[in-house]
């Protein structure tokens, strides 16, 4: 039992090493399994294993999902504020989730992998740099939603992903409705309090920010430690070949 304290459970698929046959079935068996959310991560190339194996662009991924599943959410986990017009990529995710019917969410973060800035020609820097980008493009992101026809369909909650104390937390107090965090519970626990801290600085209610993280396979114990550290939204990684055991635990546990 979850000791009465609901939480939701999303699927971040890593989209390499795999063909597009089994990618598809994959989100397609996640979405039977009832998940709260779909997510892609927004990479050039494959993170591990083979780096020259397969590896599929992540908003094209999404706009796939966007017509294949019936989650509550989908979005990129997360999209590097990098590799697209700031403006372009707010258009992008209108388009989406008109796609969707209302149930984008608008992943952002600074990025950090060097090998897709210096393939595809973006300037790496360093990553006061890559957070600037951030903070200057959120405004813009903002503006040009606010100016699309049609507009969204649905909420387009802006989420952002990371943990920097002094600049990224202040962000998603200013901009986001979702935060994704990262590390052992006590460490999400200390990054959460953070950013209470911020919200009181802005004045923002920080419940109105729900709290993420990615996590690999848990256990009801560990379930239970990042329920008390704050996290609301559990997102499990599924890489291939796409093995949804842990993940169909996790969902029996949120239902149980």
């Amino acid at each position: 039992m979850n000791a009465g304290r609901p939480f939701k459970v999303g699927v971040t698929i890593h989209p390499q090493q795999c063909t597009i046959r089994e990618l598809r079935d994959a989100w397609r068996r996640a979405d039977e399994l009832g998940v709260d959310s779909i997510w892609f991560w927004d990479h050039f190339f494959p993170l591990y294993r083979d780096p020259e194996g397969n590896q599929f662009e992540c908003w094209s991924l999404l706009a796939a999902a966007a017509m294949d599943t019936r989650a509550p959410q989908i979005g990129p986990m997360v999209t590097c504020i990098g590799y697209r017009n700031p403006d372009l990529l707010a258009y992008m995710a209108g388009t989406v989730d008109q796609l969707s019917g209302g149930r984008l969410v608008l992943g952002l973060g600074a990025g950090w992998f060097e090998r897709d800035y210096q393939e595809f020609g973006y300037v790496f820097g360093e990553a006061k740099d890559r957070v600037r980008d951030l903070r200057e493009a959120l405004p813009r992101i903002k503006a040009r939603i606010a100016k699309l026809k049609p507009g969204p369909a649905g909420p387009l909650p802006i989420l952002i992903g990371g943990g920097g104390e002094k600049v990224v937390l202040r962000l998603v107090a200013e901009h986001a409705q979702m935060w994704n965090g990262g590390g052992a519970p006590d460490e999400f626990a200390h990054k959460s309090a953070i950013l209470d801290e911020w919200c009181q600085r802005v004045g923002r209610d920080p419940t109105t920010i729900e709290r993420t993280a990615n996590v690999g396979a848990t256990t009801p114990k560990l379930v239970d430690e990042y329920l008390k550290a704050g996290l609301q939204h559990f997102v499990l990684r599924l890489a291939h070949p796409f093995d949804t055991k842990a993940l169909e635990r996790l969902i029996k546990f949120r239902d149980s």
